[in-house]
């Protein structure tokens, strides 16, 4: 199949990005923290530890180096691999319109023009192009063949169209796994960080004499802060993780009406 070699090394391609982005985007976010969050500008007196935040970023900061760095790594991450899904599935959608591609397909094969409907794949390209081209192909070298049966012919085809979507669809879904886990502990760190802060806020409310009122709205801030940030990257995540997942639903489906028009002509013209 000559579109397996091209489909492994995207996959390889795809798992050193994931990886990197991870990477790059917990380096970011602390770097994020540290310089700009914690700029002494952004608090009264210049003081970082003591002194009242003068802005939202002031306040994001208050969230606390432990939390803070690792939410704004989960949103950069959710970003990266949304932009990576992005390029990788507009280029498997190939270059034309995936519908109207069906349907030229489907003209094609009704007037018996293999060698029209291949040259159409070769300018389409992209995933579904590749099924439908390794179905065609593999039409051609059945038809030719006088000594295997029409099931036989039928099953080859049949084997070529499965194995070719099956090299397909790991490229076209992968890395969406990070996505949805994103979903899941964008929320879970931020409440871990809303614990803590609630945990600071009520230690402030138990010292002995006046409560230390700066300690108190420090606590709540980074309850809110982390509870904010969670939130926004956990709807980022499964905005997109839905997003994609449709995009990809789409194109297996027109994968499968393809192929079961490749199939119903060699009924069709072997009957």
């Amino acid at each position: 199949m000559n579109t397996s070699k091209s489909t492994i090394d995207s996959s390889k391609w795809m798992a050193y990005f994931s990886g990197l982005a991870i990477l790059f985007a917990v380096a970011a976010g602390y770097l994020i923290y540290i310089l700009l969050l914690g700029d002494p500008s952004n608090f009264e007196g210049r003081d970082v530890d003591k002194g009242h935040p003068l802005g939202l970023l002031g306040i994001i900061y208050r969230g606390g180096i432990a939390i803070v760095p690792l939410l704004i790594g989960v949103n950069i991450t959710v970003i990266l691999i949304s932009i990576e899904r992005f390029m990788t599935l507009t280029t498997a959608s190939g270059k034309g319109n995936a519908t109207q591609f069906v349907k030229n397909i489907q003209g094609m094969l009704t007037n018996n023009d293999i060698e029209g409907a291949i040259s159409a794949c070769d300018s389409q390209r992209g995933s579904l192009a590749n099924v439908v081209r390794s179905g065609l192909s593999r039409y051609q070298v059945v038809s030719a063949k006088s000594d295997l049966s029409r099931d036989e012919k039928k099953a080859a085809i049949e084997k070529e169209l499965e194995e070719a979507t099956s090299l397909e669809l790991p490229m076209l879904s992968k890395n969406l796994v990070i996505i949805s886990t994103c979903a899941s502990i964008g929320t879970l760190i931020g409440l871990i960080g809303t614990v803590f802060g609630m945990i600071r806020a009520f230690a402030a409310l138990a010292n002995s004499g006046a409560p230390d009122t700066s300690a108190l709205a420090t606590g709540i801030s980074e309850a809110l802060v982390n509870t904010a940030f969670g939130i926004i990257g956990s709807t980022l995540a499964i905005v997109s993780y839905n997003y994609y997942s449709n995009r990809i639903d789409s194109m297996t489906h027109s994968m499968d009406e393809a192929g079961y028009s490749i199939i119903s002509n060699f009924q069709a013209k072997h009957a």
